[in-house]
């Protein structure tokens, strides 16, 4: 099962959509690009909540990922983060303001959830004992497996696709969320959407059949 969340154009304009998946509509909740109000936040928590969270959950651009960091908040034993991402996302709040971001978010979940033990970025060396939350941003790839409108990694899709293997042969998954894309009002085109739904599938399928959670 996928859960497509559309907090952004994005998922509409690039028609992803697979087979089966839920979408889940929170276009409506204001201030939650790159950085989450608190009122965003809350709502966001509260509609979060109540969804299943089996599955993969597809959560819009890199612009919101810290929606990870919300989903983290449901688990109830002890866990890694495994990040394949171009960023750390693990920025200190340099302006006091408290807010959630995509570019701090990691550094919010060191923080505040106990349940989080460990975090590994960009590797599938992660030590045996505990289980793994897995979180994929499309920017660790190539311009020529995902368009995105971050600066970009240099990884191939079937490194990705290697690495999550490893993870999930290796560690119980107690949950899978991918982000990553570009809309046509940071400049997307067709060719982007090709190439980023293409890419889109390959995940979908290995993630359906490698991980059932």
């Amino acid at each position: 099962m996928s859960t497509i969340l559309h907090l952004s154009a994005l998922y509409a304009e690039e028609g992803w959509s697979p087979s089966g998946s839920v979408p889940v509509d929170l276009t409506g909740i204001e201030g939650t690009s790159c950085y989450c109000s608190p009122e965003a936040e809350e709502e966001l928590r509260k509609r979060l909540s109540a969804l299943p969270q089996k599955g993969v959950f597809w959560i819009d651009t890199g612009d919101y990922h810290y929606v990870s960091k919300l989903r983290m908040e449901l688990l109830e034993e002890p866990f890694a983060l495994a990040l394949l991402d171009n960023h750390p996302d693990d920025q200190a709040d340099a302006f006091g303001s408290g807010l959630l971001s995509c570019g701090g978010w990691v550094q919010a979940a060191r923080d505040g959830l106990p349940m989080l033990k460990k975090d590994y970025l960009n590797t599938a060396d992660i030590p045996s004992g505990l289980p793994v939350f897995l979180s994929i941003d499309l920017d660790v790839l190539s311009p020529a497996f995902a368009r995105t409108d971050w600066d970009q990694g240099r990884m191939t899709l079937d490194e990705l696709l290697a690495a999550t293997r490893r993870i999930a042969a290796e560690h119980r998954v107690l949950g899978i969320d991918v982000c990553g894309g570009i809309t046509a009002a940071k400049g997307a085109t067709a060719e982007d959407r090709r190439i980023n739904t293409g890419t889109r599938a390959v995940l979908e399928g290995l993630l359906a059949d490698l991980i059932s959670i």
